[in-house]
């Protein structure tokens, strides 16, 4: 049996209508996926298909939480995922995903695994920096970052990423960035 032979969708045994299939997604599904960033995970997937003998209407909704490392403090960060996506699926003559919104596959298959399309969509929803909100990271991790951080060079960037905060949040601007902007040729953009 497949690592994801659950995620297997029986197109050609539907009937004309709406159906439901219900997922879970743990630790396991992303280890399968060979991601190493999910630390745990706790997702519900609602998988609803709407058939009108033409085309499948897959919707799908996504709502849990994952458990990734805080890029500032090393500590596991809870975070919710609520999410949805939808894509319609038709059958022709070769597998064609060339859409965003249509998926065309072999009249041969006579499944379609949607693992993928759930794991992209949950991927899709975890936002690229990983940081808890602000305050909230381990206080002694942050001591032992602020301690290294006065007794060596610190550039922009670290300061930013042990204090917490963005420079432009704060009011100023990047000197480096004015000297960029006049080379624009005009632009004030």
């Amino acid at each position: 049996m497949g690592k994801f032979t659950a995620f297997k969708l029986p197109l050609k045994s539907l009937t004309k209508g709406t159906h439901t299939f219900d997922y879970h997604l743990d630790k396991q599904f992303f280890a399968n996926m060979e991601n190493t960033d999910v630390r745990d995970a706790d997702i519900n997937v609602h998988l609803t298909v709407d058939y009108n003998g033409d085309v499948y209407a897959l919707t799908f909704a996504l709502t849990g939480e994952v458990v990734l490392l805080c890029d500032r403090c090393l500590d596991d960060l809870h975070l919710p995922i609520e999410t949805g996506y939808n894509i319609t699926v038709k059958y022709g003559d070769d597998y064609n995903d060339d859409s965003d919104t249509l998926l065309e596959i072999p009249d041969s298959d006579n499944f379609l695994n949607v693992a993928y399309m759930i794991y992209d969509t949950v991927v899709l929803a975890i936002p690229i920096k990983h940081v808890h909100p602000l305050g909230k990271c381990n206080r002694q991790m942050s001591a032992i970052l602020k301690k290294h951080r006065a007794g060596g060079d610190v550039t922009d960037e670290d300061a930013e990423f042990l204090d917490g905060t963005d420079d432009d949040s704060a009011g100023g601007t990047d000197p480096r960035w004015e000297a960029l902007r006049g080379l624009g040729g005009g632009d004030d953009e």
